[in-house]
């Protein structure tokens, strides 16, 4: 069994633009988290179908195994996921019931790089983080996520 934390939150209220580092938010079930482009349906892919658009995760181990093995030094934010977290298996979450802080997400598909991350951040992160960009999760139940709050499996 594991638990993990939540080391960081970031929202950006729309498509391309910063990603901003909040201490809190509210994660609203079958929306997203309030104030992030995806909750306002301003976000790259919002008019796209498609599952787990809610929320993205990314281990933080993820971004440090970047620098270390391929140079490519980032703050976590600028991986434009909106929950970093500490300790938190987040691959094998998919199809998979999980709480953060007041909130029980299910993670929906792996959240792969692609070029619009490349073209934002630097060359080479694509292939940097193959198989370790993160996890897509939609909100089951609502609730409060802080920085620091843990991170559980549930059931």
């Amino acid at each position: 069994m594991w638990e993990g934390q939540v080391a960081g939150l970031f929202v950006s209220p729309a498509a391309s633009g910063s990603m901003v580092a909040v201490q809190a938010v509210a994660a609203v079930a079958g929306r997203g988290l309030e104030g992030d482009r995806y909750f306002l349906g301003t976000g790259t892919y919002s008019k796209t179908a498609g599952t787990g658009r809610q929320v993205t995760l990314i281990e933080s181990e993820a971004v440090e195994a970047l620098a270390r093995e391929n140079g490519i030094r980032i703050e976590a934010g600028r991986a434009r996921r909106n929950i970093v977290t500490s300790g938190v298996p987040l691959n094998h979450l998919v199809d998979r019931d999980f709480s953060v802080g007041g909130a029980v997400l299910r993670g929906m598909r792996l959240c792969e790089p692609c070029g619009h991350l490349a073209s934002l951040t630097k060359r080479g992160i694509v292939r940097g983080l193959i198989h370790r960009g993160g996890l897509r999760a939609e909100i089951v139940s609502s609730g409060a996520i802080q920085v620091g709050d843990p991170i559980r499996p549930v059931g």
